[in-house]
């Protein structure tokens, strides 16, 4: 009888600290498109945070499947960060597969994706909320069955003409984006380590606006 409720102590206390391992691993997904010619584009402002991070923590993203991946660790959190190699409009299907092989729950999910409806550098954290016609996020929606996931948007402004709205997006930054996106990456990689150490709340409250 000793041993068996030894085994079940065991058995409960391993359990708990299964649960406390998933919930200090997050999922960080970066949107872009793959290839040379989409690497300074606006849209691909998710790739680009990511690499500043890797770069800064001298990190290297391996391809694996559906992703390019690296692992950041930071104050006992661990930080899956992953740039889908599907495709923007396939983005979806590799937050899926991560978030299923490394058993990541939903609100430990952070998508970085670009907002047209945000000034340029405008940082802003939220927990739900529309596609706002990006393919990314539509196809994010449709296989997580579910609008309720944490997006980080990161503002590249509205500047363009009717009708130009793809060559924008598509377009590179200018000499003046350039100059002031050290800051705001530098201030991006601090939104992820707080999301992940502080929580959402406070993260939103913290970098929403800045």
């Amino acid at each position: 009888m000793l041993r068996f409720l030894n085994s079940l102590f065991k058995f409960s206390k391993n359990s708990t600290l299964v649960e406390e391992d998933i919930m200090k691993k997050y999922l960080i997904v970066g949107l872009g498109n793959i290839g040379s010619e989409y690497a300074n584009t606006r849209h691909n402002i998710g790739f680009k945070i990511l690499d500043h991070l890797a770069k800064k923590e001298d990190l290297s993203f391996e391809t694996q499947k559906l992703a390019d991946v690296t692992v950041y660790k930071f104050k006992g959190r661990q930080f899956i960060l992953i740039k889908p190699n599907t495709y923007m409009n396939l983005s979806g299907k590799a937050i899926q597969y991560w978030m299923t092989k490394e058993n990541i729950p939903l609100e430990n999910l952070l998508v970085i994706t670009d907002d047209l409806n945000l000034p340029f550098g405008t940082i802003r954290l939220k927990t739900k909320g529309s596609d706002g016609g990006h393919n990314g996020l539509k196809d994010t929606q449709d296989k997580l069955q579910t609008t309720n996931y944490n997006r980080f948007r990161f503002g590249i402004s509205d500047a363009f003409s009717k009708g130009r709205q793809v060559d924008y997006v598509l377009g590179e930054w200018t000499p003046e984006e350039e100059s002031k996106l050290a800051e705001r990456l530098d201030k991006s990689i601090e939104l992820i380590k707080s999301f992940g150490t502080a929580g959402i709340n406070i993260t939103m409250n913290t970098f929403n606006g800045q």
